[in-house]
């Protein structure tokens, strides 16, 4: 059987008892985005959709360098405003409040030269960090393998090289950046 060809109005050819491609568009995008219903698109989507305010105490530090919870927490105040949704305020009244205490902070020689004077020195610190809601209950995505709170530590490790001017100060500054990143990156829902 021969399919007729018709000429409508437009000047469009179409063979007879054919749906016109048009027609079938606005089917073909409802069956695609119903398909896509669960998923949603954006940053917000990675984060805690009941957390708009974060409350940020000053960390508390058990190494003998001053200043180092001072600078790690301004440091994580700084990336939960420029790379998340929320919020930090200045009181304790806030959805979340998230704590953290620099736990351990050491110094290790990587390179020796041959009078045994250091090259290579890596810094490390160790934080803690908890981040609860205002009820005082953990805001933590749940885990498929639960972990002991121990070996949820964030540690931050950065090179220093002396010979070449670096002080301990700018190596710490590279290691709290890292565990700052870390740490709001454990802000984040899991896939």
């Amino acid at each position: 059987m021969r399919s007729k060809l018709h000429v409508d109005p437009m000047n469009r050819v179409t063979t007879g008892g054919g749906r016109s491609p048009a027609r079938l568009l606005p089917i073909l995008c409802l069956s695609v985005l119903a398909g896509c219903a669960g998923y949603q698109v954006g940053t917000t989507s990675l984060y805690a959709p009941h957390v708009r305010t974060v409350y940020v105490p000053m960390f508390e530090s058990e190494s003998f360098r001053r200043n180092l919870g001072e600078r790690l927490t301004e440091a994580v105040m700084k990336e939960i405003e420029d790379t998340t949704p929320y919020k930090v305020v200045s009181t304790p009244n806030a959805d979340s409040t998230l704590r953290g205490r620099i736990a351990a902070e050491s110094k290790r020689v990587v390179v020796e030269n041959w009078y045994d004077d250091p090259r290579q020195v890596d810094v490390d610190l160790q934080v803690q960090v908890d981040w609860v809601d205002r009820n005082g209950s953990p805001i933590r995505p749940a885990q498929s393998i639960p972990l002991a709170p121990e070996l949820l530590a964030v540690s931050g490790t950065a090179p220093l090289f002396p010979e070449i001017g670096q002080s301990v100060a700018t190596a710490h500054q590279q290691a709290i950046q890292r565990i700052a990143q870390q740490v709001v990156g454990m802000m984040e829902s899991p896939w």
